[in-house]
């Protein structure tokens, strides 16, 4: 039995079959005679092929297997539930075999569509590193996955072509500097996202570090959380700039001062996008900094016993949220998992600066961090190894990667600032880039990915640079987000950028070719948005896969010259407003 990371497996229909983004919320199952699931009404029995195989083992069992017999015996020897199931649980995907185009993506088996190489998820809690961690993932890419290194927008780092013969291997290296593949993947509570300047940001609230490490050292490999219905996303920041993405998370800690109790976090919960997607919700709770492991530990076990486990497109704790709301939801989490209940907080202020950090900044004690941009997110294992050495070179043995496929060099002196930025940008790493180049990320795709129908980071990096020449004499009001995702399952948050471009088949001059879907207006809370909300969707509208530059030119011109100038009107305010004629 195989599985699927994402919700659902897209099919590589034409523009115009694909459900709207805007206003899409995610509902419960349809009343049914049907049990769903849920372990603490339904019991535990498996109602599908996937909870079956979990039951007989979570998968954290599978590394010894990988360690004493796969490696050994080679990709063949790999037992399939193991290779398609478990192993996610370590980090482990198979890639997708080359030569195969998007228009076969939904009609061949995961067997048919993966090569014998797979692609490892270094798992980074906090995007906290050392030089000496950067500078061992940089030995691994170059000696074991041909270079390659790509940052997500979930903060880890995603290596390729890797073989099971070199797993043992590569954890032994990883392990030896502190990092892991430990539930990088598979359903279970993955990496933490945290804020990329926690501990040194001088108008930090909070340093959220000591709760992700608390989190981490008390559950992470923890057997009795590591059969989730679906994977489980967390988000802690201690930073005013709300620089986690924390409305798309099934878990969240925001800092915010409350007026009598003090600095501590407010809780959300419930959001996720895919295929249908929804913003996560306030409980209205305030949560001391040494509650936030309980509470953490609470929600995920209400994912664990009252998560739908029957359809696994439905098994995320949105689904749950939809069902209950927020004040069953809070209830349940009061009396039955914590035994105590929470006070009411604050909401935190709206943010007053961007969230992703790139560009200059004065840490607490004087010292500088750099937010820098490689274009979406692509690096190398030789481009970390020079990174690793230009930072210790310039008095840094720090850095952090980002929840926007940013890095964040830290500890920088005064006098080191603009020579190490020149290195940087050497490197393809700037820290002044344009706003479309700082705006822009994309998924693995079609190069890599078993579920993609298009790619993306070739043909976004190629959009980025053309139209840095295009609209080089055009000055932007603000940072315009071009999200680009290789299906319609949007592990590049299609939904919420000003531009979001969903990977499918599309009808252009009566022939259907790879291409995508337009989203428009998307975005989360930041400086130039008052609150999250999903994209607006143009019925017809779409772009082929090679035509990134010209739409985006066309329809960012078009901006510039209705927008109101006099209410500062941003891309999204336009975008709601706008004519589809004006979209187009």
């Amino acid at each position: 039995m195989t599985i699927s990371d994402t919700e659902p497996r897209p099919a590589p229909r034409p523009e115009g079959g694909a459900p709207r983004a805007h206003g899409a919320t995610a509902r419960p199952p349809r009343p049914s005679s049907k049990p769903n699931g849920q372990w603490k009404i339904d019991g535990t029995t498996p109602l599908n092929g996937n909870e079956e195989w979990k039951q007989v083992d979570n998968g954290l069992s599978v590394r010894g297997r990988i360690e004493n017999i796969y490696s050994k015996g080679g990709f063949a020897s790999i037992d399939p539930t193991d290779l398609h199931g478990r192993f996610r649980v370590w980090g482990l995907y198979t890639q997708r075999k080359p030569g195969i185009d998007g228009g076969r993506t939904a009609t061949l088996t995961p067997e048919e569509l993966e090569d014998e190489y797979f692609m490892l998820r270094v798992r980074i809690d906090g995007g906290q590193l050392t030089t000496e961690q950067l500078r061992v993932i940089a030995g691994i890419s170059t000696d074991f996955a041909r270079d390659t290194a790509d940052i997500t927008d979930r903060q880890n780092i995603q290596l390729h072509w890797i073989r099971v013969e070199d797993v043992p291997e590569i954890w032994r290296r990883l392990e030896a500097v502190g990092l892991g593949t430990t539930e990088a993947c598979g359903d279970v509570p993955r990496v933490i996202l945290g804020s990329p300047v926690a501990g040194i940001a001088a108008d930090e609230l909070i340093d959220p570090t000591p709760q992700i490490d608390e989190i981490t050292a008390r559950f992470l490999g923890d057997e009795t959380l590591a059969n989730l219905p679906r994977k489980f996303k967390s988000a802690i920041t201690g930073h005013p700039s709300q620089d986690v993405v924390h409305e798309i998370n099934d878990i969240a800690f925001v800092a915010v001062e409350h007026p009598e109790l003090g600095v501590g976090y407010d809780l959300w919960v419930g959001g996720a996008l895919s295929t249908t997607p929804r913003l996560g919700e306030r409980l209205g709770t305030f949560v001391r900094p040494d509650q936030v492991a309980d509470v953490w530990h609470g929600v995920t076990q209400i994912f664990r016993d009252y998560g739908y486990r029957r359809l696994r497109n439905k098994a995320r704790l949105k689904f749950l949220l939809a069902e209950w709301g927020t004040e069953k939801f809070r209830q349940v989490l009061q009396d039955e998992y914590l035994g105590f209940a929470l006070p009411d907080g604050p909401a935190a202020p709206k943010p007053k600066s961007q969230g992703d950090h790139v560009g200059v900044h004065r840490q607490k004690d004087g010292r500088f961090f750099i937010g820098v941009t490689p274009i979406v997110g692509r690096v190398s294992g030789p481009t970390l190894a020079k990174l690793a050495d230009a930072l210790e070179a310039h008095g840094s043995t720090r850095l952090r990667t980002t929840p926007h496929q940013k890095l964040v060099v830290l500890d920088v002196p005064e006098e080191n600032v603009e020579p190490l930025i020149a290195v940087l940008d050497g490197l393809g790493l700037q820290a002044r880039p344009s706003l479309l180049r700082r705006g822009t990320i994309a998924c693995t795709g079609i190069e890599f990915c078993k579920l993609a129908i298009v790619e993306t980071k070739v043909n976004a990096t190629a959009a980025v640079l053309d139209l840095e020449e295009r609209l080089a004499q055009f000055e932007l009001p603000h940072p315009i987000s071009l999200h680009v995702n290789g299906c319609p399952n949007s592990c590049a948050r299609i939904q919420t950028a000003d531009i979001g471009l969903k990977g499918q088949l599309v009808m252009i001059d009566g022939e259907q070719v790879p291409g995508y879907q337009v989203h428009l207006g998307g975005g989360l809370t930041n400086a130039d948005r008052d609150e999250a909300g999903l994209g607006r969707t143009v019925r017809g509208l779409k772009v082929a896969a090679d035509g990134i530059a010209d739409y985006t030119e066309r329809v960012v011109k078009r901006f510039l010259a209705d927008r109101d100038v006099a209410a500062d009107e941003t891309f999204a305010q336009w975008a709601h407003r706008a004519d589809e004629e004006a979209l187009q």
